[in-house]
């Protein structure tokens, strides 16, 4: 039996959940800051998902990204300046990951081809 994985880019989720991290410093309306738990929450995980094979560090910030933005049972701070510097550093986090997982993924094409050229390159 056949099984099918559904694969995904991570760069616009990491994008579009940076962006609404850093635009969440200012003082906007409550249904906002609703929305953004649910996109964070859902693109932490996705970029977990994406990171859980490849680094234990990477799953474990994100995991806690993942539970400080859950839209399901909500962590309240209940001060806006307290929310502030972990919007950044979440922000710089999810730019960060960007980062990595380019370098994680050239280096799956360095060996790539590595065992290409040792596979076309054998004599029988």
């Amino acid at each position: 039996m056949k099984t099918s994985t559904f694969t995904y880019k991570t760069k616009p989720i990491s994008i579009i959940c940076a962006s609404l991290l850093f635009i969440a410093i200012f003082k906007l309306p409550i249904e906002f800051y609703t929305i953004l738990r649910i996109v964070v929450f859902i693109g932490a995980l996705l970029v977990l998902n994406s990171f859980i094979d490849k680094s234990v560090s990477w799953t474990i910030v994100f995991g806690l990204i993942a539970i400080l933005f859950n839209p399901i049972v909500p962590i309240y701070l209940y001060v806006k300046d307290y929310w502030i510097p972990i919007d950044i550093v979440s922000g710089i986090v999810f730019l960060m990951s960007l980062i990595s997982n380019k370098t994680n993924e050239k280096d799956e094409v360095k060996k790539d081809k590595k065992t290409k050229e040792f596979q076309r390159d054998k004599i029988y």
